[in-house]
């Protein structure tokens, strides 16, 4: 096969793959799966396979078209699967949304990011590129905090010399700590506050 050829199959791959995303992602929220967790755990239903499996699709959906605060979804995870699988699952699926991000941000470059994250984002962070050392130390600090604008992050990461491989293993490194933290800050955190202010 050509670079021609291969380019235009790459190409159409994407267009499919953006399209069933979208398409799925209107019909989650024809179902109401981003704002009531009944919805979702119908949606997940008890199925052991197919429900996690539909839970990190979600998650990863929730990366490449951020429709919900991650950790909205990071709660529910917990609420549906218990702590240690929800964790898990909720790991999974932002890594792999969180990788495919990168790919998009490194194939589609600045005009698409923009597109995704907006100006005022993207003119915050655009300082950490000037040095890819540098860069590859504050990207890891902040995919550790859970805190940080990760989505944004691993768009823009996609405009640095970064390779796919450092990338990855910055992700599978330093997202269990601030998955973890953000998934247990919203449940108990929650809890917490309406037990203090009840």
């Amino acid at each position: 096969m050509s670079v021609a050829a291969s380019r235009k199959l790459i190409n159409a791959i994407s267009i499919i793959g953006v399209g069933i995303s979208l398409a799925l992602t209107i019909y989650f929220i024809n179902l109401g799966v981003f704002k009531d967790i009944n919805a979702l755990r119908g949606l997940v239903g008890t199925n052991t396979i197919l429900g996690p499996l539909i839970f990190m699709a979600l998650q990863i959906l929730q990366v490449v078209i951020p429709i919900i605060p991650g950790g909205v979804s990071n709660a529910a995870g917990v609420l549906i699967f218990g702590p240690m699988m929800g964790f898990v699952y909720n790991y999974l699926g932002i890594c792999i949304g969180s990788v495919i991000i990168f790919l998009l941000g490194r194939r589609y470059g600045k005009k698409f990011i923009l597109g995704m994250i907006g100006e005022k984002t993207y003119n915050r962070y655009i300082g950490w590129l000037d040095n890819q050392n540098r860069f590859d130390k504050l990207f890891a600090l902040a995919i550790f905090l859970p805190v940080a604008p990760d989505d944004a992050l691993c768009l823009m990461a996609g405009l640095t010399n970064i390779s796919l491989k450092k990338f990855t293993l910055i992700i599978l490194l330093a997202k269990p700590m601030s998955t973890f933290l953000y998934s247990m800050a919203l449940i108990y955190g929650g809890t917490f506050l309406s037990g203090f202010l009840g």
